[in-house]
């Protein structure tokens, strides 16, 4: 007969263990991380397990993710390696239900006795009985979630095969989260455990490379969640990195923790324009959209927000180089395009509902090396080039999209050096010119 109740472990020691503590911890924690705004639910989260003092900052950074999807998130299915039992394969509770100081889980039978099928299940109590690396997921998952059910396996000895077929066994839709709970490098110096870890997350978010125990305790549980989370199609994104010495430890031997969250990439041209569009509408105080996740955004990329009103131009700026993730330099381009482009007044709630927005990534700028103003306009390829000049520390750009205006080489040379503070007509041996192509993106608001 199965057990009622897995009682809470460690409360007291891993986290408070009065209610009340425990929903001001977590709130402090939660607090702390901005609201995100994703078009669907993570898949998979991988949050670190130490005590709440040294990794809740991290593991809060995955878990903030949840917060819109209270009532939609309803099983969760959540695995961490055994730390007290020598286990074979994966261990499934006895109990029927997990209890924390915030209230008691249901174990989800039906899914229980689905993975019972699979012969590197077992049932195991023990193994469950003091595993800290479960129970302090619990209450996380409780204070955003509410009420769901749960699907809790301890990992032991077992290949990633093993644990991605019980993965798929319970893949379900957006309705069900896997949560992989894992710490990284144990006890290096500070530096050496950055860069292990740094490395970790590169292998983890390119779903390549499986980490050894080393570099993860919880090593089995993600490599077979990378498995099938490159046969589900995932994307990967970090969310936060960091290490005890950071949090609440000293620095002479500390503890990796990350967060990282996996879900479907949404398109490309949805992911920045909603983006783009959330800058500017947040910087006017005005309701945020959802934003579709991809993984082009992790990557440094040079990219121009160019806005229009009524058919006219409204704002265009934009950075040449690709020296900052695109997550981080396209909100700024955008609120720049729209607040700090020096030809036009900053832009007004009151243009939003016209307003049309347009993303340009650009590739990456070759030499187009010309002997003369003949020569440059022979070589440049109307509609396709975007093209930068520089001379003497003046220098000006024009996407390709300004061929639409100006759709004759010598007049978009002539424009393009004036843009530069040059005389329309002027030209040097040493005048340099770069040539680039865009992917553009482009919405109109309804």
């Amino acid at each position: 007969m199965l057990a009622a109740t897995r009682p809470a472990a460690v409360a007291g020691s891993f986290y408070p263990a009065r209610p009340e503590a425990l929903v001001r911890e977590l709130g402090s924690y939660l607090d702390a991380v901005p609201p995100a705004h994703e078009a669907r639910p993570p898949k998979l989260l991988v949050v670190p397990h130490a005590g709440y003092r040294y990794s809740g900052p991290v593991a809060a950074h995955a878990y903030a993710l949840l917060r819109p999807w209270r009532g939609q998130i309803r099983r969760v299915v959540l695995l961490g390696p055994a730390h007290r039992v020598a286990l074979r394969g994966l261990g499934l509770p006895e109990a029927q239900r997990f209890a924390t100081p915030l209230g008691e889980l249901a174990v989800d039978q039906a899914a229980v006795a689905q993975l019972s099928a699979l012969p590197q299940l077992c049932r195991d109590a023990d193994a469950h009985a003091f595993e800290h690396s479960l129970e302090v997921q619990l209450p996380f998952l409780q204070q955003l979630l509410g009420d769901f059910s749960l699907v809790p396996l301890v990992v032991g000895q077992a290949s990633a095969a093993e644990v991605a077929e019980a993965l798929e066994l319970l893949w379900g839709g957006d309705e069900t989260l896997i949560v992989i709970s894992s710490d990284l490098s144990h006890y290096l110096p500070y530096a050496q455990a950055r860069a292990m870890d740094r490395d970790t997350v590169r292998q983890l978010l390119a779903l390549q490379q499986a980490p050894t125990h080393e570099q993860a305790c919880g090593a089995t549980p993600l490599a077979g969640a990378m498995l099938a989370a490159r046969a589900h199609g995932l994307a990967g994104r970090l969310l936060d990195l960091r290490n005890s010495g950071d949090t609440a430890g000293d620095k002479s031997r500390v503890v990796g923790y990350a967060a990282l969250a996996f879900a479907t990439p949404g398109e490309l041209g949805q992911a920045l324009l909603a983006r783009a569009r959330n800058a500017i509408a947040g910087a006017l105080g005005l309701p945020l959209r959802a934003e579709p996740w991809h993984p082009r955004l992790e990557q440094p990329g040079a990219c121009f927000v160019t806005l229009h009103a009524q058919g006219r131009l409204r704002g265009c700026i934009g950075t040449l180089e690709a020296d900052e993730l695109l997550k981080d330099v396209l909100p700024t381009r955008a609120r720049a395009a729209a607040f700090e482009d020096p030809r036009f007044a900053p832009l007004t709630a009151q243009e939003w509902p016209q307003l049309e927005i347009e993303v340009s990534l650009l590739g990456p700028a070759e030499p187009l090396p010309v002997r003369s103003l003949e020569e440059a306009c022979a070589q440049l390829r109307p509609g396709i080039d975007g093209l930068v000049l520089s001379w003497h520390g003046r220098r000006a750009t024009f996407l390709p999209q300004v061929w639409a205006q100006l759709p004759l080489p010598l007049d978009f040379l002539r424009a393009l050096r004036q843009k530069a503070g040059l005389a329309a007509d002027f030209w040097a041996e040493d005048l340099q010119l770069a040539r680039y192509q865009v992917q553009s993106f482009s919405e109109v608001q309804p």
